[in-house]
C-alpha cells in the first residue's frame, strides 16, 4: 500500500494500491483478500506532533480494525525501541522492559507505545499480532534519505564540523525486514521481539566512514549538555535555511542513553544475527554512491 512516495518499489513484481492508514475505506481496499499485513506505516515528526500521533496511534487502530473486517489471518506490526522506557540503573534493555508512560519521554516514543496498545487490543478481538522493535536503521535504498543517512553523507562528504558525545543501538534495516519475515513464518500470536543491531558512539561511525571514504573525520566532539542547549537554536534556523535538521533536541536525548539493546529472544526463535555495523556502513555508502549521492566510494579526492 503506497500513500505518497513509491521510489523503493520500482522494479519490483507486485501490485500496488494507493491508501493511508487514516482513511478505513483505503485500507479495506488494500486488506481485501491478504493473509498477511505488515503495518510500517508511521510518522516522525518534529512539528506536528498532533499529525504524529493520529498517523501512529490512531492509524494504528485502523489498521487493526480493517484486518478483523477483512479477516486477515496475521498482522506483524512495526513499533519502535523508543517505545520502551530507559531505566536509570538498568544497562540492558529486553522484552520485559516497561513501555514509555511519562511525560518525560518523547511525544514520537508515546505515540509508538499507544499503537502497541491498539495491537494488542487487536489480539484479544482475535486477530494474530506480533509486535517488532527495532533500534535505528541504516542501510541501502534509504532514498529520502532518512535522518541518519543524512549523518552518514554529511561525514562522507566532510561537511559535519562535529561531532557529538555519545552513541545508540544501529540496526541494517535488511536484517530487520527478515528478522520480521521469520517471525511471521514461526512466532507464536502475541510474541514481541526487539531487533536491534551494535551500539557504537558517533564517533566510532564518523571512524568508519572515514576509513571508507578517505574522508575528513571531525576533530571536534561537542559535550552533550551543550549540544542539548545548541539543539533548538540549530533546529530554528536549519527550518529557516530550508534545510531538514540534522541533530534535534530528540536526537540528542536519543544518543544520551547508554543501555544495550538485547537481541537474544529475537535470535533464539528467529535466528536473528545482525550483520557488522562496518558491512552495514559500507553497503549505504556505496547505495548512495551507485545512486549519485556521493562521488565513488574508495575513489581519491572528497566526496560530493
Amino acid at each position: 500500500m503506497i500513500h505518497v512516495d513509491r521510489r523503493a518499489l520500482e522494479g519490483l513484481d507486485i501490485e500496488t494500491v494507493r491508501g493511508d492508514v487514516l482513511d478505513p475505506a483505503s485500507l479495506d481496499k488494500a486488506f481485501e483478500g491478504a493473509d498477511t499485513v505488515f503495518h510500517l506505516a508511521a510518522s516522525i515528526s518534529l512539528s506536528d506532533n498532533r499529525k504524529m500521533k493520529m498517523v501512529n496511534a490512531v492509524g494504528t487502530k485502523n489498521v487493526v480494525e480493517a484486518c478483523l473486517r477483512k479477516r486477515v489471518g496475521r498482522m506483524v506490526h512495526f513499533s519502535s525501541i523508543h517505545a520502551v522506557a530507559y531505566s536509570a540503573g538498568r544497562d540492558l534493555i529486553d522484552e520485559s522492559s516497561p513501555l514509555v508512560a511519562s511525560l518525560d519521554c518523547s511525544d514520537y516514543g508515546r505515540s509508538k507505545a499507544g499503537a502497541e496498545d491498539q495491537v494488542r487490543r487487536g489480539l484479544v478481538g482475535g486477530l494474530s499480532t506480533i509486535i517488532v522493535r527495532p533500534t535505528a536503521m541504516l542501510g541501502p535504498h534509504d532514498y529520502q534519505p532518512s535522518f541518519f543517512g543524512q549523518v552518514l553523507l554529511a561525514l562522507a562528504r566532510g561537511k559535519l564540523p562535529a561531532l557529538i558525545a555519545g552513541g545508540f543501538d544501529w540496526a541494517d534495516v535488511r536484517d530487520v525486514v527478515e528478522g520480521a519475515i521469520r517471525a511471521e513464518e514461526t512466532a507464536p500470536p502475541g510474541a514481541e521481539y526487539l531487533l536491534s543491531g551494535h551500539w557504537a558512539t558517533l564517533r566510532d561511525i564518523a571512524e568508519m566512514v572515514g576509513g571508507i571514504t578517505n574522508s575528513r573525520v571531525p576533530k571536534l566532539t561537542c559535550p552533550l549538555w551543550l549540544a542539548g542547549l545548541a539543539a533548538p537554536l540549530a533546529t530554528c534556523f536549519d527550518r529557516m535555511t530550508g534545510r531538514r535538521p540534522l541533530f534535534t533536541s530528540f536526537s540528542i536525548d536519543t544518543i544520551r542513553k547508554s543501555e544495550r539493546v538485547s537481541h537474544q529472544r529475537a535470535s533464539a526463535e528467529l535466528g536473528y544475527q545482525p550483520r557488522p555495523l562496518q558491512s552495514s556502513i559500507e553497503d549505504t555508502l556505496k547505495w548512495f554512491s551507485d545512486n549519485g549521492r556521493l562521488r565513488k566510494v574508495g575513489s581519491p579526492g572528497r566526496p560530493q
